[in-house]
């Protein structure tokens, strides 16, 4: 991945490429046009990295009063975001505007695999070391809105894609996943269940040998990005640089057939995380362009902020009330010797909706940047008429999460505060099944509010009906996980 070529954060006046200056202009902007003191605090936040929490929070609280809010935020983010980043070249740098139409630095081709399997004509959900299907699958799905795990939208969901297996194959279709490597997305499902596929991911042969297997493993077609034509790709001249290359992708996914969907998966650590996520949003506004019939699918992250329904709030004040004795005992002494930090209750009984802030502290303002702008970009596209499916992902033990130490300790001592956290087999499965019933039923019911929209088949893993505030008990759950994590 470049670090000096393609989509880049704005330089100073001192030459320095300041990640902190651009997430704290973008979020004033998006504030701007319905919260001018939110605005203004964000702008004049002198500690961002470790300040940002509260300003993310405000950008979905500003946006309650009105839908028209919530849109302004996100038209007003995607536009501050468009306007300042630019793109470095040979030729020196550029707006970002001009990957709309800049020609590509080289045609890519394609390769087509087929893979040798059946086509799973059955869904099966990856759990604790078997599969569930049928009325396992089903009781399954029972038992996690019962305990807070999901929304009863995303069991009905899933349910609705159980009894109806020819949507597996997505005939008709073709689903675009950037980030085709990723951990979480769900190119390997889609393929087992034999749907049509174009994976886009770094120029990487080990990356692209692992695809490739899957490929051929599976029962459906995957299409690749190549340097030359040919029938079998070679992993060492497969793929692109999304950072980079934003108009070689774009003029390559425009020519691909059958009803487009783009799928965005991509992750990347720190900063390189807003310049790929960045990228990803240019190629979108190129190719609605091109294909206006394009339909997008997005994972939001559980470790965010989001507005909830009333019964989430209600099912947390009642967890909260039915603490055992132990918790309440030891929960006040906590909260006096912590200033109030510790265990707190997650909501104001009868809010509604309710703030569920899930943010993580540890992730960082560039990561909540990155997964924003995805939203904000589902919000708008929604509006326009675009077929969406963004749906909130469980707590999940990727790779990117347990290499970060504080958060594989307070995920492995999650589940003692309510919290289910999902292993990756399940998760992509699970969120693969969502994105096929989105597909299938125009992106979901048409809600009045954007965040209905949001809160509409999520899979939080607990975060949202669980007694306490969760980052009010991150630090306890680590504490109690370390063991466990080390293990």
């Amino acid at each position: 991945m470049s670090e000096d070529r393609g989509v880049v954060f704005p330089a100073g006046t001192d030459g320095r490429r300041s990640t902190a200056a651009l997430g704290r202009a973008v979020v004033a902007d998006a504030l701007r046009p319905v919260d001018a003191a939110g605005a203004l605090a964000a702008e004049r936040e002198t500690t961002w990295r470790a300040g940002y929490l509260t300003h993310f929070r405000r950008l979905v609280e500003a946006g309650l009063p009105s839908p028209a809010a919530a849109r302004s935020i996100a038209d007003a983010g995607l536009t501050s975001l468009h306007a300042r980043m630019r793109v470095a070249g040979p030729e020196g740098e550029t707006g970002l505007a001009e990957l709309t139409t800049a020609p590509a630095g080289r045609a890519l081709h394609t390769a087509e695999i087929t893979g040798t399997a059946e086509p799973e004509r059955e869904l099966s959900l990856p759990f604790r070391g078997g599969r569930l299907r049928g009325d396992a699958l089903l009781r399954r799905l029972d038992d996690w809105v019962a305990a807070g795990v999901v929304e009863p939208s995303c069991a009905e969901a899933v349910r609705a894609v159980a009894a109806h297996p020819e949507w597996l194959s997505l005939p008709g279709r073709t689903v675009v996943v950037l980030g085709a490597g990723a951990e979480m997305g769900p190119l390997t499902a889609l393929l087992r269940w034999g749907a049509r596929v174009a994976g886009v991911d770094l120029p990487r042969a080990p990356l692209w040998e692992r695809v490739l297997d899957i490929a051929r493993g599976g029962a459906g077609t995957l299409l690749v990005p190549v340097e030359e034509p040919g029938a079998e790709p070679d992993p060492a001249r497969a793929g692109a640089d999304l950072i980079a290359e934003v108009p070689a992708v774009a003029d390559w996914t425009a020519g691909l057939t059958g009803d487009l969907v783009l799928g965005n998966y991509v992750y990347a650590d720190g900063a390189t995380n807003v310049r790929v996520s960045t990228a990803v949003d240019a190629l979108t506004v190129r190719l609605v362009g091109e294909r206006p019939e394009l339909a997008l699918a997005f994972l939001a992250t559980p470790t965010d902020v989001f507005a909830v329904p009333a019964d989430a709030v209600a099912q947390s004040v009642e967890a909260y009330s039915r603490r055992t004795r132990t918790a309440k005992l030891l929960g006040r002494p906590l909260r006096t010797v912590s200033g109030g930090r510790l265990l707190q209750r997650a909501y104001v009984p009868g809010t509604d909706p309710g703030i569920a802030d899930s943010l993580v502290a540890q992730q960082g303002p560039n990561y909540a940047l990155a997964k924003r702008l995805q939203r904000w970009r589902a919000t708008v596209a929604r509006a326009a008429g675009s077929t969406v499916s963004m749906n909130v992902a469980p707590p999940t033990r990727t790779r990117s999460v347990v290499k970060n130490r504080a958060l594989a300790a307070a995920y492995a001592g999650a589940h003692r505060f309510g919290v289910e956290i999902f292993e990756p087999a399940t998760s992509n499965v699970l969120m693969a099944a969502l994105l096929v019933h989105d597909l299938h039923t125009g992106g979901g019911p048409v809600q009045e509010h954007p965040w209905q929209d949001e809160a509409y088949e999520a899979a939080h893993g607990g975060l949202w009906r669980a007694a306490y505030q969760p980052r009010s008990a991150l630090g306890l759950a680590a504490l109690l996980g370390y063991g466990a994590a080390r293990g």
